[in-house]
């Protein structure tokens, strides 16, 4: 088997992406096939820690715009992050894998409470590491939360599997003249104000100097081919 590039990654997934068609809730078919995918990473000696996005079920921004006190929003944005990783957990188990659900908020009913040492030594063990309930604070997006939790792990890189193939120059879905970039730095990120991250996000990453990759998450093999090494959507890093 082809060596990986990355030996320890922080992957992204938006909530979204989970839910497919339904565009709410959970798609179980997209989700067994992304942890399939996942476990044939780690068979192959990937160290794994994931980030899941609460959009399909909550996102604290657009649900609660207008509608609630901020902070209130984000607490239950954090919640469906929380719901997400349970059931990711559930269905890498079905997979073979051990998946452990670490909390940035303390609810042990449900979760372990996240340290950055814990996380560490779990990693080392072969274990799937689910950061849930983002940076525990509001205000602070998903987005965010993956790049604080990877700088804090160590990872190679991160990488974001969204519902776009990459960083364009504009929204594709809306401008047909939009184009797609291969490879980015942080500050052409932050000085074109290019839809990739929150720029707190974008930010920490740059200060982290932390690679980061975006890709689709349509075809899941795609996670596989980005840290094999492959050429896939847009990577963010240092000249």
């Amino acid at each position: 088997m082809p060596e990986m590039k990355y030996k320890r990654v922080l992957l992204k997934i938006s909530g979204e992406a989970l839910a497919g068609e339904l565009h709410r809730g959970l798609d179980f078919e997209i989700v067994n096939s992304v942890c399939r995918v996942i476990k044939e990473c780690v068979d192959r000696g990937v160290q794994m820690g994931l980030v899941i996005g609460g959009g399909n079920f909550w996102r604290g921004v657009k649900d609660g715009a207008d509608k609630m006190q901020r902070s209130h929003g984000d607490a239950m944005g954090m919640l469906a992050t929380v719901m997400n990783a349970i059931a990711v957990a559930d269905a890498l188990g079905k997979q073979g894998l051990d998946a452990r659900v670490l909390s940035a908020v303390e609810m042990n009913k449900f979760c372990e409470y996240f340290t950055r040492d814990l996380a560490d030594r779990y990693l080392n063990e072969g274990k799937v590491v689910i950061f849930a309930a983002g940076t525990g604070n509001p205000y602070f997006s998903t987005d965010t939360g993956a790049v604080l939790r990877g700088v804090e792990i160590e990872a190679d890189a991160i990488l974001m599997a969204k519902n776009v193939d990459g960083i364009y120059s504009a929204d594709p879905n809306t401008d047909p003249t939009a184009v797609k970039f291969d490879t980015l730095t942080y500050d052409e990120v932050l000085a074109r104000h290019l839809k990739a991250t929150d720029t707190t996000a974008m930010t920490l990453a740059m200060d982290n100097h932390m690679t980061l990759v975006c890709f689709a998450l349509k075809d899941p093999e795609n996670i596989l081919r980005v840290i094999s090494g492959e050429t896939i959507g847009t990577i963010v890093k240092e000249d």
